[in-house]
């Protein structure tokens, strides 16, 4: 019987690491996020990305982050969270947890309370002063979901498509 392997990654390594490659399907030129829904036993329930909803063309609306509100993204783009609470077709997400490469803003804090998901995973909190933010953590700490900041190991993935 042989020694097994040691240096594997870590469950929070391979699901950041799903998340982060999800976010990298975005077409946004500004703001690529990826999310992993995980069941409690470490299966994959769900991915998603921000982007437009399905039958809005990522050629037709805009990508603008200013000026005129019909003109920018903000009204059109779905983020990464509620995109994969809402490609999920299994069922409940009672008790999952969500891998996040930006923390959640006060919206989809919002979805992912209704649907459930008790932890959350983040990677970067660069908004953590704004105010959506700031609510964001409010409402998920009065709801009992539990987040923390992913640690980085310093492992290099690489791939060759």
């Amino acid at each position: 019987m042989s020694d097994k392997r040691l240096d594997y990654i870590s469950w929070d390594e391979y699901f950041m690491g799903v998340a982060v490659l999800s976010g990298m399907r975005s077409k946004d030129p500004n703001t690529q996020v990826g999310a992993c829904i995980v069941s409690q036993d470490n299966k994959i329930l769900s991915m998603g990305y921000n982007g437009f909803p399905n039958g809005c063309s990522d050629d037709e609306f805009p990508w603008a982050r200013t000026g005129d509100p019909l003109e920018n993204k903000y009204f059109y783009t779905t983020h990464s969270e509620l995109n994969a609470i809402l490609n999920y077709r299994g069922g409940s997400l009672e008790g999952s947890k969500l891998y996040v490469s930006l923390f959640p803003c006060n919206e989809c804090a919002k979805a992912i309370i209704q649907a459930g998901i008790k932890t959350i995973i983040y990677d970067s909190d660069k908004y953590e002063n704004m105010p959506s933010t700031i609510a964001s953590k409010r409402m998920l700490r009065a709801a009992g979901v539990e987040f923390y900041q992913y640690k980085h190991t310093g492992r290099e993935v690489t791939m060759s498509l």
